[in-house]
């Protein structure tokens, strides 16, 4: 791991460049890390899977979690929402006794409930990522320079408790501050590559080009 000022809590690759040293354990965490950890994303089937993605992380490794993305996406119908919304008890029957993902009642039945109320989002404003990107920390509330020493601080923010108490009142569940921060890193509302990363900037290019999706909700307001 890179001590340098502008390279600690970072390591250096084979390609020698520097990348946040929580991908080095894998060549997969640093696929996820380079193309998909951290970039901006408004496709609502890509949302959606992250929303339910960090649901079934809780008490376990992100590293759990993508050796087994591939089973979860094949279990739960892509993420698609209009399809898990469908399940019923005997899906849940089969995803429970499926070795490939994690077998969790609760999480497995948050998913289902979780695409239900993702559906009931889609209708209020126009789309998932209308939603989401409501919650966005304004640039002036991010560190001006994200070091290791503030990385380790940031589990949670003021945006990610709105948001996990807004998805609370909608009926959402396994959707925690913390658990939604972690979700906003890895959808690029937060950009939490460190200072002397080599992707920090492609990420940081990459929301300057993106203009987010808006729609004033039908009906109904933020309630959080």
């Amino acid at each position: 791991m890179s001590s340098g000022a502008s390279g600690e809590g970072c390591f250096k690759g084979a390609d020698g460049a520097l990348r946040c040293a929580w991908c080095e354990a894998t060549p997969a965490y640093r696929h996820y890390h380079d193309h998909e950890w951290g970039f901006p994303s408004t496709d609502d089937r890509h949302l959606f899977e992250k929303l339910c993605l960090e649901g079934f992380q809780a008490g376990l490794s992100w590293r759990t979690i993508l050796d087994k993305r591939e089973a979860l996406r094949d279990a739960f119908a892509g993420f698609d929402p209009e399809r898990v919304a469908r399940f019923d008890e005997r899906r849940v029957a089969k995803l429970l006794a499926d070795p490939r993902i994690v077998r969790h009642r609760a999480k497995i039945e948050s998913a289902i409930n979780n695409a239900r109320r993702a559906l009931e989002l889609r209708e209020a404003f126009g789309s998932l990522a209308a939603y989401v990107w409501r919650f966005e920390p304004p640039p002036a509330s991010r560190p001006k320079r994200l070091t290791w020493e503030i990385l380790k601080g940031l589990t949670s923010s003021p945006e990610s408790a709105a948001l996990a108490r807004d998805l609370k009142q909608r009926g959402w569940t396994f959707v925690g501050p913390v658990t939604m921060y972690a979700f906003m890193q890895s959808v690029g509302l937060v950009n939490d590559h460190l200072e002397g990363c080599h992707v920090r900037q492609a990420a940081l290019r990459a929301r300057a080009g993106l203009v987010p999706p808006r729609r004033e909700p039908v009906g109904q307001e933020p309630v959080g």
